[in-house]
């Protein structure tokens, strides 16, 4: 599976922070109370506040609703002592990111500015943005939005929350990006639609690059793996783009579709088929 084969999902950013680091941000804030044991999770797992608030000395083990152990008091999880998760779940398939992204991105209610932003530029919502980075004139923020640091974002170009973009990024003129996950190091530079998608580090999009994300039926997506189609549960879901991908210019890429590392589109190209790169 793209990006899940070049790191641990331990090690993915959700709103900019490994997930690894979200598990110690709970720990940190005094939810594992020295009182009920220590606090243990299951790498994988995302986590709210409001979940891990259930855990008590009596209820000790958070599970999904297929009982899988997804945060517990003590040594080891105990299931005869457990609470199904209201909103914490855990993250199994790529686009499983864009729901914990949505969770984390869209629920952010305090600014943080230490980049530049132009006086002709429009925020509506929160947002997150790092050192060096600057939002130059013509661009629409709406919704709340996380920019890492020494990023380019325009001219001229849309971003819709719940949208994370990391470090090192550029994001030019007339480019849309609405709800997805943009890794250090990405380019979509002019003319391009990004939409429900998850691109990974150093991703460029040539000139007119555009995912589609949703079906002319209106229902949820399928998803190949492993040979099989699985319903991704979204009936907005674009692409899913592995570290180092590179579209030829006015790419089209059919929703649900997935980019392994390391492959390329032909100018022009229409994406209907997953690229593996082993063709």
């Amino acid at each position: 599976m793209p990006l899940f084969n070049t790191r641990a999902i331990e090690d993915f950013p959700i709103g900019n922070i490994l997930l690894r680091d979200h598990h110690a941000a709970l720990t940190g804030e005094g939810l594992a109370a020295g009182s009920r044991g220590h606090f243990r999770t299951h790498p994988h797992a995302w986590l709210t506040a409001e979940d891990v608030a259930l855990l008590t000395s009596e209820v000790t083990t958070l599970v999904d609703d297929r009982s899988t152990p997804l945060a517990w008091f003590g040594d080891v999880p105990n299931v005869s002592k457990s609470v199904v998760a209201k909103t914490s779940f855990l993250i199994v398939h790529p686009w499983d990111l864009l729901r914990a992204n949505e969770q984390y991105v869209g629920t952010l209610s305090e600014k943080k500015i230490e980049g530049d932003i132009h006086p002709n530029a429009v925020i509506e919502g929160t947002i997150h943005l790092g050192p060096g980075s600057r939002i130059l004139p013509g661009v629409f923020i709406e919704g709340n939005v996380v920019i890492g640091a020494n990023c380019k974002i325009g001219p001229n170009c849309y971003i819709r929350g719940s949208t994370s973009i990391g470090d090192k990024c550029h994001v030019g003129n007339a480019v849309e990006i609405k709800n997805s996950i943009l890794l250090s190091g990405t380019n979509v530079g002019h003319l391009s639609y990004v939409g429900d998608s998850v691109l990974g580090e150093k991703v460029n999009f040539g000139a007119g690059t555009v995912t589609s994300n949703l079906r002319h039926d209106g229902k949820n997506h399928r998803t190949e793996v492993d040979g099989s189609l699985v319903d991704t549960g979204r009936r907005k879901f674009g692409c899913i783009v592995g570290d180092g991908v590179h579209t030829g210019i006015n790419t089209s890429i059919y929703p649900g579709r997935k980019l392994w590392a390391g492959t390329s589109t032909r100018p022009g190209e229409v994406v209907q088929r997953d690229i593996t790169g082993n063709a």
